[in-house]
């Protein structure tokens, strides 16, 4: 059976809308753009950061995308640092049984300064062999995937995310996808659903 489990972060270990919302509409504001809704936020959970603000900002030009996204992810990760996001139920101690039979890592799409915020927040660092956040040159998660399984070795991983860019990524990196079904978004397959955290200890059963 599986030998490692690869994670997303937003929408499948935890949910940051309590600050994200809030501080991307705080820069939105500043720059006279419209405020983004909590509904256009979850829109684009999962996505990199180009495919983000093309789709939240159609409008702006690159430059000032740029700027944009740093500046709130700044914000972002500040209010992250002092407040955390919100885990799903049951996180930490499926983790901790987990990482007894499997090796865990995460690839997020998101900026290392905001996985730090995760980690250092919440102290689940301990439950992860490894994290990779967004790759600046090729902005794929699939790839990112595919490293983390060469660096680590492992023969036969499961990734769990729960948007469909999660599932192509999980496609591109040829290895079997776990759909967090409690998250985000929604998918067009999977091979294994979880509806709640808690789910993914069957697959202990299963190796």
């Amino acid at each position: 059976m599986f030998d490692s489990i690869g994670f997303d972060l937003d929408g499948t270990l935890w949910s940051s809308m309590n600050c994200i919302t809030s501080s991307w509409q705080r820069v939105a504001e500043g720059y006279g753009l419209p405020l983004p809704t909590d509904e256009q936020i979850r829109s684009v959970m999962g996505l990199n950061k180009i495919d983000l603000m093309n789709k939240l900002f159609p409008d702006l030009d690159k430059a000032s995308a740029e700027k944009f996204f740093d500046e709130a992810t700044s914000a972002c990760v500040a209010e992250l640092r002092e407040l955390g996001g919100i885990l799903y139920d049951g996180v930490e101690e499926t983790l901790a049984e987990l990482c007894k039979h499997f090796k865990l890592y995460v690839v997020s799409n998101c900026q290392e300064s905001y996985m730090d915020a995760f980690l250092s927040y919440h102290k689940l660092g301990k439950y992860f062999c490894d994290t990779a956040f967004e790759d600046s040159e090729t902005l794929s998660k699939g790839e990112n995937i595919k490293k983390m399984i060469a660096k680590h070795g492992f023969k036969n991983s499961l990734y769990i995310g729960d948007t469909q860019g999660d599932k192509n990524a999980a496609s591109a990196a040829e290895i079997p996808f776990g759909f967090a079904a409690y998250g985000f978004g929604t998918v067009d397959g999977y091979d294994y659903k979880f509806d709640t955290f808690r789910d993914i200890l069957s697959l202990i059963d299963k190796k």
